[in-house]
């Protein structure tokens, strides 16, 4: 593997779980193979799991790891073709990245959407220069229309959850009182179309995701109704996609998952990525529930990063 943006960089998912269940059960078992090796891990936005988990990962296999924070330790860069540099940006992007390059073997970005071109959002502007000029393996960790990473982690969870081979998944829109991103939303979309699973995606009118992503999701605007019978209940907010490309239409309390909510599934369990904006995207007693897994989804993250940069390092 040299590059790893999406599920389909995968060959399969049941391969992809295989390696996962591996990785779990003997997290040290390739320390050799990451040897005199080095991660650089760029960050142009703020993170806790994606940051921690794949530097865990990368240790696990006897990685170096490099740490870059482009907004705090580093030059503020231009990422625009074609402009007179005469603000308050003194390098370009298309020089640092290339030096970038020659101090590592491995690259991981994150980089989220800016909503000021959705054009240039859902062209991974950003992650794409690094896949062209950087000359190294590149990995996303999380751009700015999906989240591979923490899909992955999400599926490992749910296949060592379910108790049956095909539980029905539903993907809920929660209010938030920022614009987020469609990232989470449109990876964990994808990677769920990829599986057998009865996946439901349920949200407002006017918070329609790209229909790429939504694929053959069934889409119920009825959120009550989308939870009956569900197993698994996967909540996130995303700003809207289309016309009103990355606004926040409105924040719906009424959305917010609750109790009353998750007694129409059948005991589902609840799953969010975090951080969650507590009483907002969730109440309290239901994120501390017993069938709350979100930090068995985070503890996966790791095993995701590790997998992943495994593959990359087998190919090196």
């Amino acid at each position: 593997m040299k590059y790893f943006t999406n599920v389909h960089d995968f060959i399969s998912l049941p391969d992809a779980l295989g390696k996962a269940k591996y990785v779990k059960e003997n997290p040290f078992a390739d320390q050799t193979l990451g040897k005199n090796k080095t991660l650089l891990m760029i960050f142009f936005n703020s993170s806790l799991r994606t940051r921690l988990s794949t530097q865990k990962a990368a240790l696990n296999l006897g990685m170096n790891v490099i740490v870059l924070d482009i907004n705090q330790g580093a030059w503020t860069l231009e990422t625009e073709r074609g402009v007179i540099m005469d603000g308050d940006k003194p390098e370009h992007i298309l020089e640092a990245i290339p030096v970038m390059g020659c101090y590592c073997d491995v690259i991981g970005v994150r980089s989220f959407a800016k909503f000021e071109s959705k054009n240039d959002d859902y062209t991974e502007v950003i992650l794409n220069q690094f896949i062209k000029y950087s000359g190294k393996p590149v990995f996303s960790m999380e751009a700015a229309t999906r989240h591979p990473l923490q899909s992955f982690a999400d599926l490992i969870t749910i296949e060592e959850f379910k108790k049956k081979d095909k539980p029905k998944v539903v993907l809920t829109w929660a209010p938030h009182p920022k614009a987020l991103p469609q990232a989470v939303s449109n990876s964990f979309s994808e990677w769920m179309n990829e599986t057998n699973y009865e996946f439901v995606i349920t949200h407002p009118h006017g918070y329609e995701l790209a229909p790429q992503f939504v694929g053959k999701a069934k889409v119920e605007y009825d959120q009550k109704k989308a939870f009956e019978g569900a197993d698994f209940i996967y909540a996130k907010n995303w700003a809207a996609f289309a016309p009103d490309y990355g606004r926040v239409i409105h924040m719906d309390h009424s959305w917010t998952v609750n109790s009353e909510k998750m007694a129409l599934t059948n005991n589902a369990y609840f799953m969010h990525c975090l951080p969650v904006r507590r009483n907002m995207i969730v109440t309290d007693d239901v994120i501390e529930s017993p069938n709350s897994i979100v930090i068995q989804e985070a503890a996966n993250r790791v095993v995701s990063a590790q997998v992943v940069l495994k593959e990359i390092l087998l190919d090196l």
